[in-house]
């Protein structure tokens, strides 16, 4: 018999600017990386690594439109209404799922630990 255990981890809300894309990220949030690519440092994205289980699309997926450039390797997804890239598939890691800390409501960005990360040479 399986024993199931109780995810007992913290559970954070985010969203685009308008509200129509709202999602859910679980875990505990320590570390954001700080990308200096063209895209990144535009955008004043302070990206948290996470896991595929790990985040969920409550509402409004239909909304995001995605941009690529580049190696088109990343996909980076934004809300077609508002413009905020809340979410994006690194292009060091395309199986990951990046989370804009910005875009998460409960978040302090005071109390992380954030590291630079060299996208434009990666």
């Amino acid at each position: 018999m399986a024993i199931m255990r109780r995810d007992d981890r913290p559970t954070h809300q985010g969203s685009c600017h308008c509200g129509r894309l709202q999602f859910r990220l679980r875990g505990a949030i320590t570390l954001a990386l700080d990308c200096n690519c063209s895209f990144c440092r535009r955008a004043g994205a302070l990206w948290l690594p996470v896991q595929d289980a790990d985040l969920e699309v409550v509402a409004g997926g239909e909304e995001l439109v995605l941009y690529q450039f580049g190696t088109r390797t990343a996909q980076h997804y934004f809300c077609r209404h508002c413009g905020i890239a809340p979410f994006s598939r690194p292009r060091r890691d395309p199986n990951r799922w990046a989370v804009n800390a910005r875009c998460i409501g409960d978040l302090d960005l005071s109390g992380l630990r954030i590291e630079p990360f060299d996208g434009a040479s990666a």
